[in-house]
């Protein structure tokens, strides 16, 4: 499911653009060294830029929660993001990557240190939200917020991520299902889970382990305002296993089908098909 290298990029840092993978961080730089690295992702599709606003917002938070004091303010990540966007075809999918690290500190980051770049390149939706995707029940599972800092978007946690991807794609999977440290179902690897039960939704409750994405959020009003009964709840593997639809949110792909569970097929059904309908109408609405 991954896309090729970026064709185009630019890059803010510093104070102005740079084309293309500028040199930013060097070996001392804590971002690198320990790990203080935090980011977020939106996306410009069909010339529209559904919840720019709440990425660039969850970017800050992202920060602070991993102890760095950022002085960029939402809106100005926002006005940075908008000029980026201008220098691309006004057709081409992007995606908008806010990146915030620390630059300095032994262990913990120094909270004033906190360094800012945008990154803005070509990114083509993947072929997923028409074919689906394959998932297994993967070996690693999503930490507790006790040991690790799992309400930031930080760069730290994706190793685990990467992992999962790496052994549902050994097994011939596009990705794996994440359970929590109880035993519950948490996510798809780097992607929000529903799935549908005779007429209803259902998604994992939030419970501090894995990210209420902003596509996760969005999708589940939709569908409520749509009529349809959207539960959340402590998911069982079982359940999905009996689920007579499953599909994935997310920014990469946004609402895309389950195809395939461990040996099981499985069809995109009306339900997941209203979903996609719902967001893409809401994109449409800009």
């Amino acid at each position: 499911m991954g896309n090729a290298a970026p064709q185009k990029a630019w890059t803010w840092f510093n104070g102005q653009w740079h084309e293309g993978n500028p040199a930013i961080i060097g070996p001392s730089t804590h971002g690198m060294w320990m790990s203080s690295t935090v980011f977020d992702g939106a996306r410009r599709m069909k010339g529209k830029t559904p919840d720019l606003i709440p990425h660039c917002a969850r970017v800050i938070r992202s920060a602070q929660l991993m102890g760095l004091s950022p002085k960029i303010t939402t809106d100005e990540i926002v006005t940075l993001a908008r000029e980026g966007i201008a220098k691309f075809d006004p057709d081409v999918a992007l995606y908008i990557k806010p990146i915030i690290y620390g630059e300095t500190g032994f262990i913990a980051p120094d909270p004033d240190s906190a360094q800012f770049v945008l990154c803005i390149y070509e990114s083509a939706l993947p072929d997923a939200i028409q074919t689906g995707f394959s998932a297994q029940k993967s070996s690693f599972r999503r930490p507790s917020p006790e040991s690790a800092p799992t309400e930031a978007k930080a760069s730290c946690l994706y190793p685990n991520v990467g992992r999962a991807v790496s052994e549902a794609r050994d097994n011939g999977f596009d990705t794996g299902v994440m359970l929590d440290p109880v035993g519950n179902v948490a996510e798809f690897s780097y992607a929000n889970l529903f799935y549908a039960k005779d007429g209803t939704v259902f998604t994992p409750a939030i419970n501090g382990t894995f990210l209420n994405g902003l596509t996760r959020q969005r999708v589940i009003g939709l569908l409520r305002d749509d009529g349809v009964d959207v539960v959340e709840k402590a998911v069982k593997y079982s359940d999905l296993e009996a689920a007579d639809e499953i599909f994935g949110t997310g920014n990469y792909y946004k609402v895309a089908p389950c195809v395939k569970l461990d040996a099981r097929a499985l069809q995109p059904g009306p339900i997941t098909r209203r979903a996609q309908e719902l967001y893409w109408d809401f994109v449409e609405r800009g």
